[in-house]
Parts: C-alpha cells; sequence; structure tokens
C-alpha cells in the first residue's frame, strides 16, 4: 500500500479505518477485521467514545501475534475542552490508557475551537471559551511538548483552515505535519490543499465518501449523495469497481489519506481494495468537474447558543 512520508522518513498508510460514529459493541469487530484484511492505519478520538474497545481490539491483536505495536499507525485527537496547557497532556493519558498504548503515531488538535474543561458538547454560551481566553499558540505550545515526552511521535490539526493554520505558524516551533478536512468530489478544498502541500503539511480526508449518511431524511443536511452520482456511478462500472472505491481512489491519487468508516465487514473489505485502484487522468478530471461544493460538516453545533464562533472561523469562503 501507498504512504505519506514525514519529514522523518515515518511512513503512513493512506488507506485508514475511520471509527467515528463506530459504536461500542460494532468497533471491536470491526478494528479486529480491518487488522486481517490488511489496514494498518486507524483514526481515532476522544470524542468517538469508543476508545477503550479499541485499546481492546489492539490488545487481543497484539496478544494473538497477529501484529505488533510497531505495524500499525494510530491516530487520535484532542478535544475541544482540553486547549489550556494544563488539560494537553492529561487529555493525552486518557487517551492512551484507553487505546492501551505507549505512544500515538499522531495526535491532532480536533478543532479549532475551545470549550470549558469537561464539556463535551455545549448547551449554553457558558459552555464555550474564546480563544481570546485560550489562544490557539498556548494548545500548539502545549503539543509541542508532548513531542518531547515520547509518547506522541508527531502532531498535527483538523478542520484548519488556512487563517487559523497560519496563525499556529507564525509562532510554531514544529508546524502542523498533518491537516484532516472534510473532502470528497463534492468539497475537492483545493485551494487549502494547494497551501498546505506548499507549506509541506500532508493532509488526510475525513468523509471521504460524501458522508451519505448525513443526508436530509437521515437527520442530515439536505445534500445529494455522492456515491449515487451519474459520473461516480459511470466510471465505476467501467472499472468494474464500486463508486465507494472510485471516490477513495480520487483522494488517494491526489496524495491524500483517506479515513473511511464502515463496520461492516464486506465494506471494510471492499473500501481496502481502492488502494490498487487506478483511475486515469480523464477519469480524475471528470471527478474534479462535479457540481458543489457541498459540505456535510457544517459546523452549526459551534455557532449556536450564542457561541463566540462564526462558521467563517471555520470554513474556507470558497468551500
Amino acid at each position: 500500500m501507498n504512504s505519506l512520508t514525514f519529514s522523518n522518513g515515518d511512513k503512513m498508510p493512506i488507506l485508514g479505518l475511520g471509527t467515528w460514529q463506530s459504536k461500542p459493541g460494532e468497533v471491536y469487530e470491526a478494528v479486529l477485521k480491518a487488522i486481517d484484511v490488511g489496514y494498518r492505519h486507524f483514526d481515532c478520538a476522544y470524542i468517538y467514545k469508543n476508545e477503550k474497545e479499541i485499546g481492546d481490539a489492539f490488545a487481543k491483536a497484539f496478544a494473538d501475534g497477529t501484529i505488533e505495536r510497531e505495524d500499525i499507525w494510530v491516530t487520535s485527537k484532542l478535544w475541544n475542552d482540553s486547549h489550556k496547557k494544563e488539560h494537553v497532556q492529561l487529555a493525552l493519558e486518557n487517551t492512551l490508557k484507553d487505546l492501551q498504548l505507549d505512544y500515538l503515531d499522531l495526535y491532532l488538535v480536533h478543532w479549532p475551537l475551545a470549550l470549558k474543561h469537561g464539556v463535551d458538547f455545549p448547551d449554553a454560551k457558558g459552555d464555550f471559551e474564546s480563544l481570546d481566553n485560550i489562544p490557539l499558540s498556548e494548545t500548539w505550545n502545549a503539543m509541542e511538548g508532548l513531542l518531547d515526552t515520547g509518547k506522541v511521535k508527531h502532531i498535527g490539526v483538523s478542520n484548519f483552515k488556512i487563517k487559523k493554520l497560519k496563525e499556529i505558524l507564525v509562532n510554531a516551533k514544529v508546524k502542523p505535519e498533518v491537516n484532516q478536512i472534510e473532502m470528497h468530489p463534492f468539497l475537492p478544498q483545493q485551494g487549502l490543499v494547494d497551501y498546505c502541500q506548499r507549506e509541506e503539511i500532508l493532509l488526510t480526508a475525513y468523509a471521504p465518501l460524501g458522508a451519505a449518511y448525513r443526508t436530509k431524511g437521515q437527520g442530515g443536511v439536505d445534500l445529494p449523495i455522492l456515491l449515487e452520482h451519474e459520473a461516480v456511478k459511470s466510471i465505476a462500472s467501467k472499472l468494474n469497481a464500486t463508486p465507494a472505491q472510485v471516490v477513495l481512489t480520487w483522494n488517494m491519487q491526489r496524495g491524500i489519506s483517506v479515513i473511511p468508516k464502515s463496520v461492516t465487514p464486506s465494506r471494510i473489505e471492499e473500501n481496502f481494495k481502492s488502494s490498487v485502484l487506478t483511475l486515469s487522468q480523464e477519469e480524475m478530471d471528470k471527478l474534479n468537474q462535479l457540481e458543489g461544493p457541498y459540505r456535510f460538516t457544517d459546523g452549526k453545533l459551534w455557532t449556536a447558543h450564542n457561541s463566540p464562533y462564526e462558521y467563517s472561523d471555520f470554513w474556507e469562503e470558497y468551500s
């Protein structure tokens, strides 16, 4: 499998298993199935509330001799309530305990916003913290300090627009090595991609399948379903592939890692097989010209309850 290479030579598999919304009772078997299929990259986060079960799966795989710790790449994320310097390492320690690991390969700042310590999701204005009180530079400085502990190999961010990246880069001793953002043919984010590539910041695409579960009728936004788009289906039919394999390959051929989520064994296998698919330039161009941009992770949660944050704090204007 192809990989993305960090400045020190470490390699992150370009295809990983996402674990957001993988329910307890499901994610354990999903991780073991993924390991068996060949996945070696796992994307986790404190707020997904399933890291303990993922840790149990890792522990079983290690004990069985299926894999060793060094064989897998594990990413997790710092939640919004732990942005103060004194909370960052404690949050990491809790994640490592749950995952039953001695270190993370990659630790990301999940969002460029802060909440009161102990708040998972805001219900009132008082649940928010302003970035004037807890600036991103303070959080990033604490993230840099984690590298000295040996408990984190690489650090990065998630959901950061260009302006927020620049805020960190001004005083950073270590620049963010990865930016994880929503990205698929309905939301190519080419401007942000170009900027990150110029700054040598690697990219990971979450919701790389277009997050069909968040469309209208499923409690989500009123947007079309990417995997049902005629252009996607046409390319898939021509290549004897599935629509999911086609859109995953589109991102990987852009040099972007993807972390599709699934707990269904057949889908886990299907997504993994995208790593050997190749799209022609004509097919890439066709996917580059789909309508949009359509964003499935709209961030409304962070702008409610008289929040100090606005949409413009998170998303580029063009997307």
